[in-house]
């Protein structure tokens, strides 16, 4: 295979990855047109999709083909914690979705019988259940294929995650690189495109043979079709108003 591996996954998968970052539910939350209680669902997505990733990722630092990817300035599950605690706490939040139950501290003054603790009752959607659900499959049965959601979603975050970022701020009022977006501030990464290189050189690197090549390939595809699935639940939940 003559064409270097990053180049073959990116160029094979660009219609899927197209088709996802196009979704009804992405250019509505993006244009500004749905409301911060959107953000928090999706972001409760992203928490389920990368416990998914992470929780594997100790068990596959050994590995000779997962293992070089499996990398601690990445991990973004503290991250999407501190937002989601943020977004449904110190920013009045509410699984309920009442913004006026909690006080500045996060404290709940409200007469449900929830703890407010976010992950109370918290549950995926479908698709993400299902989404994650392959990611542990990966792991745990076949580590190349971990590799093509590793890629799918890290790489994402480096670069597409950056206009998220800046459109939450301006939208919802975030502070800058701040709670309620700090999924998206990799603080341990100070040059991302000299990182990307790096990872795209990891891709080149990976010793299989060209069968097992095309097989990561297609499984990055079916990682944007999980992608696409959730963002498509998340338009039905979140539907624009007239």
């Amino acid at each position: 295979m003559d064409t270097p591996f990053s180049t073959l996954i990116r160029v094979a998968s660009h219609e899927a990855h197209s088709e996802a970052e196009t979704s009804t539910f992405m250019s509505d939350l993006l244009g500004g047109r749905l409301g911060v209680d959107a953000y928090t669902r999706y972001t409760e997505q992203l928490w389920f999709v990368y416990r998914a990733l992470e929780e594997a990722a100790e068990a596959l630092r050994d590995d000779p083909v997962a293992g070089p990817f499996i990398q601690p300035e990445l991990m973004r599950t503290a991250e999407l914690e501190r937002d989601l605690t943020h977004l449904y706490g110190g920013a009045g939040g509410h699984p309920d979705g009442d913004a006026d139950t909690h006080n500045g501290n996060g404290d709940c003054d409200c007469d449900c019988d929830c703890d407010c603790d976010w992950r109370t009752g918290l549950t995926p959607l479908p698709a993400t259940a299902a989404y994650a659900a392959r990611i542990a499959e990966c792991a745990r049965d076949w580590p190349a294929g971990y590799v093509a959601h590793h890629y799918t979603r890290y790489l994402g975050d480096l670069s597409g995650g950056q206009i998220i970022r800046d459109r939450a701020e301006k939208t919802w009022g975030f502070a800058n690189k701040g709670d309620g977006v700090r999924f998206y501030v990799f603080e341990e990464i100070p040059n991302p495109a000299a990182f990307k290189r790096g990872y795209r050189e990891l891709l080149d690197r990976v010793e299989v043979d060209d069968l097992e090549k095309q097989r990561i390939v297609e499984e990055c595809k079916g990682a944007f079709a999980f992608n696409s699935a959730v963002f498509h639940e998340l338009g039905a939940r979140f539907p624009l108003s007239a």
